[in-house]
């Protein structure tokens, strides 16, 4: 309008507001400019006129209520059917109270992160990844550590939260950063602390906790109980971690792995190579840790076991058995996060991996000389199941029950006598090619194919084709 009446031409005026000619038009016609309209009313009943009483009511009594569960208490005391399809503008109406006229909610306050300061170690499932080692789906866990400045990370697989395992991973990361933070953060699990007192949520330090930390020169710390967001780079970085493995374990077209070991050396693999782009950050801590003590803590403890009458030795709630000649003797058990090993005046008598869980661990070779003598025993025996050491042996004891239901716990205890004198391998094969041929698998049956090969196929000539008969073909065509 300035324009217009400054210079009266209204296509100019029009061009330079930026507006069509006709609408500039209209505008000089009325005098005056756009209007804003004025801001409606509501234009239905209030469909939680009737209810909305009693639950402000509620939410001044108990605020914490969920709106949905409030909202379907009230519609179950009283009939609205006005309310029964405005549940989101219920939950609207709710928060919008709650905005206004709520208690404040809890504050936290980000914290400034210093270089070398502090490692955070914690523990996260991983059975959701599908990983399968020989042949058996790996539920463990990832003992995981996290550098909250630089987000610098290292895990290791193990089998439970225990000392042991915290051990293990917390040098794995040291040795793997080359150098030590000055603290070590955990919560407030029974790895790391104990109640003091019955009559108080009180908690100190474990004695071996405490001398894990001295060795390694590090001021034990740990979150205060419940609270999981002082801990929070770490319970951050457990999703990542996990997200992270899912994806390199699809890029690697395949979840299984030969044993634990190699699953250990993908998990430090991925670990190194997200690392690599934290590189930057983290030569700003290297200078700030403290050199590496010059050896690494036990990850091993020691105890003595006697060995029952079952033939069997009780380690962390779980039973191992041992030959039988020991029954009675006291034996000294190293344990380690991945193995068991027992020995009798220091010579090794047993060698077992560790497992997740109480699942016994029976050598079916320490007891089968016994049950040949008890074959009555077998059918109750508590670790019946340990007696099946390959999959040829279940199909070869369901054949015989089969076959002879009465007499197939005898004949099946003699194949197993049969496997500890011949060899496993052996009479593995031996049973497979029998029930593969439709035979019943007595011992009898069986101990003559105990070592037999099969036969290599025949050896047949070398061809070698006579060029010249080529030539002549090739001729022939042409002409």
């Amino acid at each position: 309008m300035k324009h217009y009446a400054k210079r009266g031409v209204q296509s100019t005026a029009a061009m330079k507001a930026g507006m069509h000619r006709q609408t500039a038009a209209k505008y000089l016609g009325l005098g005056h400019g756009p209007v804003p309209e004025k801001r409606r009313g509501r234009r239905r009943p209030d469909p939680l006129a009737e209810i909305w009483p009693a639950a402000e009511r509620w939410l001044w009594d108990a605020p914490e209520l969920e709106a949905k569960a409030l909202f379907e208490h009230l519609l179950g005391r009283q009939e609205a059917p006005e309310a029964q399809r405005a549940l989101r503008t219920f939950q609207r109406r709710v928060l919008a109270w709650r905005r206004a006229q709520g208690a404040p909610k809890e504050v936290f306050f980000p914290q400034v992160r210093e270089p070398g300061a502090s490692l955070q170690v914690d523990w996260t499932s991983a059975s959701g990844l599908g990983v399968v080692i020989g042949g058996s789906r790996w539920e463990g866990l990832l003992c995981h550590a996290v550098l909250p400045y630089s987000n610098w990370e290292w895990a290791i697989p193990c089998r439970s939260e225990s000392m042991l395992s915290l051990r293990a991973g917390v040098q794995a990361a040291l040795w793997a950063l080359g150098g030590v933070p000055g603290k070590l953060q955990t919560d407030q699990s029974s790895t790391a602390t104990h109640v003091l007192q019955r009559d108080t949520a009180k908690r100190g330090f474990n004695v071996e906790y405490l001398a894990l930390c001295a060795h390694l020169g590090v001021v034990p710390c740990t979150i205060n109980k419940a609270c999981p967001h002082e801990n929070g780079d770490i319970e951050s970085a457990h999703g990542h971690l996990k997200r992270r493995l899912a994806t390199h374990l699809a890029l690697r077209g395949s979840g299984e792995f030969a044993d634990e070991p190699a699953w250990a050396r993908f998990v430090a693999e991925v670990c190194a190579g997200a690392n690599a782009l934290r590189s930057a950050k983290v030569a700003a801590e290297r200078p700030c840790l403290r050199p590496l003590p010059p050896a690494r803590y036990p990850e091993w403890e020691q105890t003595s076991v006697r060995v029952s009458s079952h033939s069997t030795v009780r380690v962390r709630q779980c039973a191992y058995s041992v030959p039988a000649r020991l029954i009675g003797a006291i034996l000294q058990a190293r344990i380690s996060e991945v193995e068991l090993v027992l020995r009798h005046d220091g010579v090794e008598v047993g060698r077992y991996p560790r497992t997740i869980g109480r699942q016994a661990r029976i050598d079916y070779r320490h007891v089968i000389a016994s049950l040949v003598r008890k074959p009555g025993a077998f059918a109750g025996y508590l670790y019946r199941e340990e007696m099946f050491p390959r999959t040829v042996f279940r199909q070869a004891y369901d054949r015989l029950r089969l076959a002879d239901e009465p007499k197939a716990d005898r004949d099946y205890l003699g194949l197993l006598l049969l496997a500890a004198e011949r060899g496993e391998d052996e009479v593995a094969a031996a049973l497979g090619g029998l029930l593969r041929a439709g035979g019943v698998p007595r011992p009898p049956a069986v101990e003559p194919l105990v070592g037999q090969r099969e036969t290599a196929p025949p050896a047949l000539a070398t061809f070698t084709p006579e060029l010249r008969s080529y030539d002549e073909l090739i001729a022939e065509v042409g002409s």
